[in-house]
């Protein structure tokens, strides 16, 4: 098959993986913030069967007599696993095509065995919060390796080459004028935010994870008040042990309101962090190539922040702790956008 095919083919599934990578991050957020990451007490199947409608038998009751079938709650899990195996195939698909077009150097090899590689730590992930039951340091990893999946797959698609590569115009370097210097700076402070954005979204694991995003029903203030009592000791506990059911969570509310505390302190700092890089690029003469992933850019914090406020003044409907999950990965998309087109001429 021609390189440029080949190429095609290789695009196509990126953007197909991207979209359903995004997808699964979702989904399974609503598994999360809906109580059913426990739908099904067992993996990778469901009460021993592919399906929760061959679960409904009294084998089942006698199998698992501490977990109930509750069919909304199973369909639900089940759909995500199911999202997650086409998911799977999507990138054993795209790594074997960059793996037998190394050659033609279309996309990165390296990349690839990562994005795969990845994928298959967040497989483990999955059993892992099921089986630990819910876990919250293993439902975090779960959370940060889905993101990282997705972010792997965005930037794979982002390198790859555009239009027939025999006829292809040179890189669009986002820079007219200044060379490598002119990027140095943007670069740096957009390498920064996503560093700062990963660790919010590793802290919004952790407070979802500990059924923390409750613990401060008012904003500005925490429990009317600006700086409420916190029990910070045992807020950030990682590892408790196997053996205790984390459904519903298990901390005090004076450690669920210092999860919850640090979380919006991320988010200042996250956005400060990320706004100061869109707006030094948009200030910035000679980067015409990134002023429209950086109003991207904004675009996404502005929203993801909107979502956020609203989502506490209206005592947390799900639709808006779902949507919450999504901002964050199009912001996180976003990052990765603006980063790239700082990146060629850099490189």
């Amino acid at each position: 098959m021609p390189a440029d095919s080949l190429a095609r083919w290789l695009r196509r599934l990126c953007i197909l993986g991207v979209l359903l990578c995004f997808a699964v991050v979702v989904l399974g957020a609503y598994v999360r913030l809906t109580a059913a990451g426990l739908g099904c007490p067992d993996w990778p199947g469901c009460y021993g069967h592919l399906t929760p409608a061959g679960a409904q038998t009294a084998d089942t009751v006698r199998a698992f007599p501490g977990r109930p079938l509750e069919p909304g709650k199973a369909w639900r899990e089940m759909i995500h696993r199911y999202a997650v195996g086409t998911l799977s195939v999507i990138v054993v698909l795209v790594t074997a095509l960059v793996l037998t077009t190394r050659r033609q150097r279309l996309a990165s090899v390296p990349l690839a065995l990562t994005l795969c590689a990845t994928l298959i730590m967040q497989a483990l992930l999955g059993m892992l919060t099921v089986t630990w039951r819910l876990n919250p340091l293993i439902v975090t990893l779960h959370l940060m390796f889905g993101m990282t999946t997705l972010a792997l797959l965005w930037w794979l698609l982002l390198s790859l080459p555009r239009g027939p590569r025999s006829a292809a115009a040179p890189p669009d370097h986002a820079v007219s004028g200044g060379g490598a210097s002119t990027l140095r700076l943007p670069w740096r402070l957009t390498l920064l935010g996503l560093a700062v954005l990963a660790v919010q979204i590793a802290l919004g694991g952790w407070t979802s994870s500990n059924y923390a995003a409750v613990a401060c029903p008012d904003f500005p203030t925490c429990q009317s008040a600006w700086w409420p009592h916190s029990d910070y000791r045992n807020a950030f506990v990682l590892w408790r042990g196997l053996g205790t059911d984390y459904e519903g969570g298990v901390l005090d509310n004076s450690a669920r309101i210092a999860i919850h505390l640090t979380h919006r302190l991320g988010a200042l700092a996250t956005s400060t962090a990320l706004a100061l890089a869109a707006f030094f690029v948009l200030r910035r003469r000679g980067l015409p190539g990134a002023r429209a992933p950086a109003w991207a850019l904004l675009a996404a914090l502005a929203l993801q922040l909107t979502i956020g406020v609203t989502m506490v003044l209206k005592s947390f409907p799900l639709r808006l702790a779902t949507a919450h999950t999504a901002g964050a990965a199009l912001l996180l998309l976003a990052t990765l956008a603006l980063l790239r087109a700082l990146s060629p001429a850099r490189a």
